[in-house]
């Protein structure tokens, strides 16, 4: 009776966490809606969690001896991981906001490769459909742990740039050959042929160790640039890898939190990509992110700099004014005055409107959770479809910290590595002002033809100290007229 009546809650709570988690994700969708479909979900984990833990307490001790060591050492997991997750989410920064995505992506991964490895070592898959699921789920989640891992390093500045060595691609797929073969021996040693020299354990810290290198050797050719692929494509392997060890464990919470994520990093990866005018091959299976530079001569004439005042005065008496955001906007910590710049504009009866590129920033959406941080509403927020046509009849285009997306190279120069990516047109803009803090080119490494173009003017500085100079020259005329 005990044991039907532990299936039955089980089941339910699986259930409830199943249904929560799509309902979250739905609702994360919706900028308007995230922050209540992020605690929809984590009620979900909630629901999950309680009934491992409902499992767990209707096991006999007789049965498992090592139970109560196990669920000591879960309860400390949780605290400590709930405890520093708290902690880290409470205090990250903004600008650290990509690397912590990127690490979170690897704990999932290596959460789904250390499952794998529960079931491999203790022998519990029955069949060889249930092992070659396992060695799959390993191997992605393994794959996606060491990825991650030095993707954060690349975005925290730990590796300055891409390692590249001559016949990389063939590197990589002897590594990945040899994870494969040794998932084949897996299969086989646990089947029982014979004649193999090594035994079934041993082919399986093979397989993991060939894996995680092959997912260091993936990552380190990439350049800065292209780190919000990388992020999404991560974020897909490790959804995908949960899934699967969701089917071993036959746990439908699993199952459905691992696919959703799995389907809907895959479908960001395919827009981001798009969004870069790249193939989903091209992404995978070449050094995307190579830099190259301008040609010698591609692009005449010098920066034109102005002053933070005249931007601002300028804007004060515009009619309609496109907002821009970039990585640097993050990183000066600037939201807050720009959306206290965007009001004064907006008292004085100008439009002001917010342009997105899908790969702004340095992982995806980082540009929209920033100005939704900043308080600024999402009907003044516009996605690059939505807004770019809008740029011709518009008369100042403000860029703040942004560079590939706003290159015109990418529309004229064939031999720029971004040509044919789609941009955002504020070199349209009747005038175009660049908050900058220095002459200096972006996190890609490529020269801008926008910065020279006649209609530009450049403002050097940090943002935020660029932003204030702005306000008080707003508040300035307000002064005067007064």
């Amino acid at each position: 009776m005990l044991i039907l009546l532990s299936q039955i809650v089980i089941g339910s709570a699986d259930l409830a966490a199943a249904f929560l988690f799509l309902f979250g994700l739905k609702r994360m969708s919706s900028p308007a809606t995230a922050p209540s479909g992020i605690r929809v979900a984590g009620l979900g984990m909630v629901a999950a969690v309680l009934a491992s833990f409902f499992y767990l307490a209707t096991v006999s001790p007789a049965a498992q001896p090592h139970l109560v060591t196990n669920l000591a050492l879960a309860i400390v997991a949780l605290a400590v991981g709930g405890v520093g997750a708290w902690y880290v989410g409470r205090t990250v920064a903004m600008t650290a906001m990509p690397q912590m995505v990127a690490i979170y992506n690897g704990m999932g991964g290596g959460a789904a490769g250390a499952i794998a490895a529960v079931e491999l070592f203790g022998g519990h898959t029955p069949g060889p459909t249930e092992l070659v699921v396992t060695l799959l789920g390993g191997l992605i989640g393994a794959i996606s742990l060491s990825g991650s891992v030095i993707a954060w390093a690349k975005l925290d500045g730990v590796l300055k740039a891409p390692w590249r060595i001559t016949g990389q691609q063939y590197v990589n797929g002897v590594v990945f050959a040899a994870s494969l073969v040794a998932a084949g021996l897996v299969v086989a040693s646990t089947l029982g042929m014979g004649g193999l020299m090594l035994t079934t354990p041993q082919w399986i810290w093979v397989f993991f160790a060939c894996a995680l290198v092959f997912g260091v050797l993936m990552t380190l050719p990439i350049g800065g640039a292209d780190m919000p692929v990388v992020i999404s494509i991560y974020n897909a392997f490790t959804g995908l890898a949960v899934g699967l060890e969701g089917f071993v464990l036959q746990n439908p919470a699993l199952m459905i939190a691992g696919m959703v994520v799995g389907a809907a990093g895959l479908l960001l990866t395919v827009i981001m990509a798009k969004a870069m005018n790249r193939s989903i091959a091209n992404v995978l299976f070449t050094n995307f992110g190579t830099v190259a530079k301008a040609r010698a001569g591609a692009i005449t004439g010098t920066e034109r700099p102005t002053d933070a005042a005249d931007a601002a005065i300028k804007m004060r008496y515009a009619e309609k004014v496109i907002i821009i955001p970039g990585y640097g906007l993050a990183a000066a910590h600037a939201q807050q005055k720009l959306f206290e710049f965007v009001k004064l504009l907006q008292a004085a009866k100008v439009s002001v409107r917010f342009a997105i590129h899908p790969v702004a920033g340095r992982m995806p959406g980082q540009m929209d959770v920033l100005l939704a941080e900043a308080g600024v509403p999402y009907d003044m927020i516009f996605q690059l479809d939505d807004i770019n046509d809008d740029f011709a009849t518009t008369d100042v285009a403000l860029v703040i910290g942004a560079n590939d997306v706003v290159n015109p190279a990418a529309r004229s120069d064939k031999a720029s590595p971004i040509y044919g990516m789609p941009i955002l047109n504020a070199d349209k803009a009747a005038q175009v002002y660049v908050i900058k803090r220095g002459q200096g080119q972006g996190y890609s490494g490529i020269v801008n033809a926008l910065f020279y173009e006649p209609c530009c003017n450049m403002v050097y500085g940090d943002a935020q100290a660029v932003l204030i100079k702005m306000i008080e020259a707003i508040r300035g005329l307000g002064a005067a007229a007064a």
